[in-house]
């Protein structure tokens, strides 16, 4: 026993693994997108992420120096040609359990604070084949459609290349780039800046001066029109808070609960609120967006107190399916910030690791900020989930001048991207930028990455 871990559950010994020095390597699911992940030798010391929701945050207490920690998942390769040991969790739908491992006397100790089973693969390919095997179940267990995935046409994105600055200019400036360059894309996203503010989402932020006719224009083109919004986010200086305060999640001293910079959660388990969100999509819906980015979905998951007495985790998911719902079968639907195995069935594609930058390095040496460095590790650690949980997301093709070894994230984007799509302004890209990104932007694979 390691003592507590979080809400007074308890980690418990369930496992000795051999570990010896300098053999064998060990993958730890993190608990949303961002959060940092890699297969790593059991002996390494475990990476301390400082950003708090992609470490857990009110979820998931950070993982003690020296201990590697997994939300619902954590996987062994001895390394001497031995199966691969697996430790999962039973069961998503209430709480994912925190999976521990810490070296001991050559030994590798696991621990679990929830009900988890031990699965042993002797099927070869290390650990991405042994998880790519256990994902396969898991994703028919979680009731992934037996038609399989659908592909997602390429897609630009304004948030990279103007941030929450960009206007209506400049979507129109690149529709009209992307008709005379010739570019196959096929979805259009209206990235954050379009609102005043996050939970008001149909009110301006007064750079868009007509949103449902730009949304028009770009169907026009015979492209998807999508919008990126952050639906469990509700801004603490927002009209949403200050006219219905009890449709947000609070803590014990009756608070709002902290859920990113300057936002609180929003409860969707409030008649009032659960209605006031379908209301929004169905009106996105209603102007012709058909391809949804949704955003810090991590928000859904924290702990506190609701209008009906429900876990976190039961929380996001009634969360995720009143979203399909408001919006229907036919959109596409991309999770990003979001909890990872309680998402498995229930989003197209999924963004798998930190925002791309500029920069390679991430700020302060965070794998969990955005970066080059950072997106890349979590795109290949998580490698074995496309095609098999979902399409996977690595983020944007950066291939303007200016970005921090671009060829090497074009070469990433190309052997591990299954959602396609562009981050730049695309009057800014050069010879080699604009040849690269017509030559990747083309549609998702939907099988797993060999």
């Amino acid at each position: 026993m390691t003592g507590l871990t979080r809400l007074g559950r308890v980690q418990r010994d369930i496992a000795c693994v051999p570990a010896e020095p300098g053999r064998g390597s060990l993958y730890a699911e993190g608990w949303q997108s961002r959060s940092a992940v890699a297969e790593q030798p059991p002996t390494a010391v475990p990476d301390q992420v400082t950003t708090r929701a992609a470490s857990g945050g009110q979820y998931g207490a950070a993982a003690s120096p020296g201990v590697h920690q997994g939300a619902g998942l954590l996987a062994i390769d001895p390394g001497d040609e031995g199966p691969v040991e697996i430790f999962a969790a039973v069961n998503v739908t209430e709480q994912v359990p925190v999976i521990q491992a810490r070296v001991c006397d050559g030994y590798l100790i696991v621990s679990a604070d929830g009900a988890v089973t031990r699965r042993t693969d002797a099927g070869g390919g290390g650990l991405t084949g042994a998880l790519g095997r256990w994902a396969a179940e898991f994703a028919a267990q979680a009731g992934m459609p037996a038609t399989g995935l659908r592909p997602v046409p390429p897609v630009w994105c304004s948030g990279y290349q103007y941030g929450d600055a960009a206007t209506d200019g400049d979507v129109l400036a690149n529709l009209r780039a992307m008709d005379r360059l010739e570019l196959g894309i096929g979805v259009v996203e209206i990235d954050d800046g379009y609102q005043r503010t996050p939970g008001d989402w149909l009110q301006s932020s007064g750079r868009f001066a007509d949103l449902p006719g730009l949304i028009g224009r770009i169907r026009d083109g015979g492209r998807r029109a999508g919008l990126w919004l952050a639906p469990m986010l509700v801004g603490r200086s927002s009209d949403l808070l200050r006219d219905h305060p009890g449709w947000v999640v609070r803590d014990p001293s009756g608070q709002p609960v902290p859920a990113g910079p300057g936002c609180t959660a929003l409860d969707v388990t409030h008649p009032g609120a659960a209605g006031y969100l379908t209301g929004v999509l169905r009106t996105m819906r209603d102007w012709g967006a058909d391809y949804f980015k949704i955003d810090h979905m991590d928000a859904g998951a924290c702990e506190g107190r609701r209008h009906e007495d429900v876990t976190g985790v039961q929380a996001y998911q009634r969360g995720l399916r009143l979203i399909r719902d408001a919006i229907g079968p036919d959109p596409l639907l991309v999770g990003g910030g979001a909890p990872i195995l309680p998402s498995v069935g229930l989003v197209d594609a999924m963004r798998v690791g930190p925002d791309i930058a500029v920069a390679y390095e991430p700020a302060g040496g965070d794998p969990a900020q955005p970066s080059q460095r950072a997106a890349a590790r979590n795109a290949v650690a998580r490698a074995w989930q496309q095609g098999r949980f979902w399409v996977s997301d690595p983020d944007c093709l950066l291939a303007r001048p200016g970005v921090q070894r671009r060829e090497d994230w074009a070469a990433l984007v190309e052997g591990y991207g299954g959602l396609r799509s562009s981050g730049d302004g695309l009057d800014h890209l050069d010879a080699w930028g604009l040849q690269t990104t017509r030559r990747l932007l083309v549609p998702s694979p939907t099988g797993p990455i060999t």
